[in-house]
């Protein structure tokens, strides 16, 4: 290896590690923190899954997170989007009650300056002054999320994700 390529392969694994630290944001609230790596999720009580409905402008693109109580015992949620580069936070989705199914709707462009998703949970006793006893989130919209070009489509495709994960552990949605 030449004394060129030996420093192009250094600055390359130097920016990478910067990238790698820059993308990591300190999470905001305590309690535990997951990564939810795939379109579907089931874990810690609660379980997710992420689908897009098309529009007919890239700028009118929805993504869309089901969420539902998979056996914890969640009585809210709330979801900021966050800049990992900046740490600038936007709440997304403000802290609401959980129920049996909770329909979470973003634009997808949204993803462009706040790519990373964290999905609050609280339960029954905290307050809300009170951080998140769980924290799943996402870096980026998932690679595996599926695109539909109607809302029956997609509310098919949910339905019958969620019911198969959550089933799969002796759960209903």
């Amino acid at each position: 290896m030449n004394r060129g390529s030996r420093r192009a392969t250094l600055g390359l694994v130097a920016f990478l590690a910067l990238l790698t630290l820059a993308w990591y944001t300190p999470p905001s609230a305590e309690g535990q923190q997951i990564h939810g790596e795939n379109s579907s999720f089931l874990g810690q009580g609660v379980a997710m899954v992420w689908g897009v409905l098309r529009g007919v402008r890239e700028e009118d693109t929805r993504a869309v997170l089901r969420i539902v109580p998979a056996g914890g015992e969640y009585a809210a949620v709330s979801v900021e989007g966050v800049d990992p580069f900046t740490g600038a936070r936007r709440d997304l989705f403000p802290r609401r009650p959980l129920g049996a199914l909770l329909d979470v709707w973003t634009l997808r462009a949204t993803f462009a300056d706040l790519p990373r998703r964290e999905i609050h949970f609280y339960t029954k006793a905290h307050g809300e002054g009170q951080p998140p006893s769980l924290t799943v989130y996402f870096m980026g919209l998932p690679d595996t999320t599926p695109e539909f070009a109607t809302e029956a489509a997609l509310f098919a495709y949910l339905t019958e994700t969620m019911t198969k994960l959550t089933s799969a552990k002796g759960r209903t949605p």
